[in-house]
């Protein structure tokens, strides 16, 4: 079979780990094939289940206590060596609290962009991308009143070399938001946009991009919005999408 071939490279595909023409190709393909347009989705799903799964895990009471019976245990030192000792405790836990800050906040950065990701690539997969489907930013912007908890405008796009194919609402966290899905070409770039206070992390614009994603991506906040477009398109396009919103206000 064909698409055998393609499956065996999926997983790799999902983690951006294809040399870029091989991206390209299977990329094509899973929006042409429903085989693995599905079979993508369902490893998305199993992707996010996962790693919500790894939160659930709290150190318990007892295994707290243990940790600490077991610092206080320790033989006692002389005051000067016990004095050294504090001190570069007291270093070493500064040092470690800076670094497990930027640590998480980072990693809390690159979850959104990866939940993002998945995001993009599920609706793109999916056998119904859009719960409205418009050319109309007119139609498509009333859609999500009473839908989403925040108010957006959407951009006019006459005489660009962008369309509209519509929206639906989506998640990121818990926190709903909107997913609008625009064309360009032979492309397709979806725009997110929630409200900035409910995200789970801090961003800030464009120095957050990331490397390993297999998309191009921006992001900016506006309005008290978080808003990121991210798709297969060039870097000039995604930028020319952007501009076009961050005009809307």
């Amino acid at each position: 079979m064909v698409c055998e071939s393609w499956k065996e490279r999926l997983d790799t595909y999902l983690d951006g780990e294809l040399p870029q023409e091989e991206m390209g190709a299977l990329d094509a393909h899973v929006r042409t094939c429903p085989s693995c347009s599905v079979d993508v989705l369902s490893r998305v799903q199993l992707k996010r289940a996962i790693h919500l799964a790894g939160k659930r895990f709290t150190p318990s009471a007892e295994f707290r206590n243990r940790i600490q019976r077991g610092i206080a245990s320790k033989p006692r030192r002389t005051v000067l060596h016990g004095w050294m000792l504090a001190a570069a405790a007291a270093v070493v836990l500064v040092v470690g609290t800076l670094t497990s800050n930027y640590l998480g906040n980072r990693s809390g950065r690159d979850q959104v962009f990866s939940e993002i990701a998945d995001l993009h690539v599920a609706t793109l997969a999916s056998s119904s991308p859009v719960d409205v489907i418009s050319t109309d930013r007119h139609t498509v912007k009333p859609w999500f009143q009473g839908r989403i908890p925040f108010a957006f405008n959407l951009p006019e796009l006459q005489n660009s070399e962008f369309s509209l194919l519509g929206g639906r609402m989506t998640y990121l966290e818990q926190t709903p938001g909107a997913h609008l899905i625009y064309n360009v070409g032979k492309h397709h770039i979806s725009v997110f946009v929630f409200q900035e206070r409910s995200l789970p992390a801090r961003l800030s614009d464009n120095s957050d991009k990331q490397e390993k994603l297999s998309f191009n991506m921006e992001t900016w906040s506006q309005g008290g919005l978080r808003y990121f477009v991210i798709g297969d398109a060039s870097v000039a396009d995604i930028d020319k999408l952007a501009k076009l919103f961050k005009g809307t206000s």
